[in-house]
């Protein structure tokens, strides 16, 4: 809004000052991720390129960070009753491992579409698994309506003050380790990971440019909420990049706004992009990226992005991948969703 002298983010619910929160509650082991150097991207981004390895968390993605956020902050009573949420797979894993250590019970809805792989991580980890509905908004549905029915504390994927903030906290690490950085290219999905991240480090150097990455299978929906003006439904296919699936809900109140307003631009990316992606930070990273996570490598490899202000940060989000499928794509195959 012109002339709104508030903090950034604060019209959608968060603001740096709950980022520092968020990084004060989350524990050892928790957050302060590796930043390392992946010069071999150096000449296709036209400047130095890192990558900020979020597979080294206890859940091997990014979303612990949000979920611990949000468990710490609960009282003695929502404790007590315990917690619900929905996911794709890796918000459920990360719900069911700090509901887990903060002894909390923890419920985990996951439509149909999510593989079976990542239904049995979770539960793996203690979630009590719940596989309802079609596609995400299906299971959104039902996950809310236990959440009224038992008195338990939703926990939403992406779309919550609490999430965002956890999430940002890398935009912190980001700053904190390079003070520099010009561009951070990063998977757009919810809009958790990508608006927090731009709020945090726009917050700190608004001339930072944040470059959302999705597929352009049809099923981008932040992408397409934004093109529209306002959240809208879209289609599930299936993709390598499965975690960037799932609709943004359409009466979204924090992510939405975050993404519209803080994001500079973003790419779209083919199945067999993704896939070369993958091979590509294998190959030449020695590291396992699930598709969500390799879209920003795979967005430099195919020329996909014009010349970039640096240095830049591929945030590589996580590595929960079915290793069938993995090893078919570094063997060569494209499109294996």
């Amino acid at each position: 809004m012109a002339g709104d002298a508030r903090p950034l983010g604060a019209a959608h619910g968060v603001t740096l000052r709950d980022v520092f929160r968020a990084r004060s509650r989350l524990p050892h082991g928790i957050g302060h991720s590796p930043i390392v150097r992946a010069d071999w991207l150096d000449e296709a981004a036209g400047t130095a390129v890192w990558f900020k390895d979020e597979t080294v968390s206890p859940t091997s993605a990014f979303k612990i960070r949000g979920a611990t956020n949000a468990i710490a902050a609960l009282d003695a009573d929502a404790r007590s009753k315990g917690v619900i949420t929905v996911s794709t797979g890796n918000h459920g894993r990360a719900v069911a491992y700090a509901a887990a250590a903060a002894g909390v019970r923890a419920i985990v809805c996951l439509s149909e579409l999510v593989p079976e792989y990542r239904r049995e991580a979770i539960r793996r980890l203690g979630g009590d698994v719940r596989v309802v509905g079609r596609n995400q908004d299906e299971a959104e549905e039902e996950a809310q309506r236990l959440a009224d029915n038992e008195s338990l504390t939703l926990v939403p994927p992406f779309d919550d003050p609490l999430i965002v903030a956890g999430q940002a906290t890398i935009g912190l690490e980001l700053a904190e380790a390079l003070p520099d950085i010009a561009t951070v290219l990063v998977g757009l999905s919810g809009g958790g990971l990508a608006g927090g991240i731009a709020l945090a480090l726009k917050s700190i150097n608004p001339d930072v440019r944040i470059i959302g990455l999705s597929t352009d299978n049809g099923g981008a929906a932040m992408y397409e909420s934004i093109h529209a003006g306002r959240p809208v439904p879209v289609p599930e296919p299936p993709s390598l990049a499965d975690s960037l699936g799932g609709g943004i809900g359409l009466e979204n109140r924090c992510t939405f706004g975050l993404c519209r307003d803080l994001i500079d631009d973003v790419i779209l990316l083919s199945e067999a992009e993704i896939a070369e992606g993958m091979r590509a930070v294998y190959r030449n990273q020695r590291m396992i990226a699930e598709g969500s996570a390799a879209v920003g490598p795979a967005a430099l490899v195919a020329g996909r992005t014009a010349a970039l202000p640096g240095p830049v940060a591929c945030i590589i989000s996580g590595n929960v991948v079915d290793m069938d499928v993995f090893t078919a794509i570094i063997n060569g195959a494209n499109g294996l969703p």
